[in-house]
């Protein structure tokens, strides 16, 4: 009888620590493919941010000209409308800059479904060696 417990024990370490390997290989597998997608992602957006800037600054500067040529008919001076104009443009980029700087942050970033999944592993490895 303590033969077949030891048998036992022992077949069950060695299952254990069979799973717990393959379990870690596909979990690696998993955040190397998570990862590659998140930063393929990134620089997607990153290109298409500098071809939209490209549009957006050449748009800005012909509205802006217009704008005071526009404000310089209203306050009877130019200097003063490209100062006006010049601050509002001026908030609105830094508004917009910190924005940016937001939205593609490193959490952004990090790979939930991996954290997700090792978590759910961790539990049931858990569930396995107190049950």
């Amino acid at each position: 009888m303590p033969d077949r417990e030891y048998q036992t024990i022992q077949g069950l370490v060695v299952e254990a620590i069979r799973d717990s390997s393959e379990l870690a290989q596909k979990e690696f597998a998993l955040f190397r493919t998570e990862l590659s997608g998140n930063i393929r992602t990134l620089f997607i957006g990153i290109a298409m941010i500098v071809v939209a800037a490209i549009f957006a600054i050449a748009a800005v500067m012909l509205f802006t000209d217009a704008l005071v040529k526009w404000l310089a008919t209203v306050v009877d001076s130019e200097a003063l409308a490209a100062l006006i104009v010049g601050g509002v443009m001026a908030i609105i980029a830094i508004g917009l800059g910190l924005y940016a700087r937001h939205a593609m942050s490193l959490s952004a970033l990090a790979p939930q479904r991996t954290v997700r999944s090792i978590k759910r592993d961790a539990e049931v490895l858990s569930e396995r060696v107190a049950g």
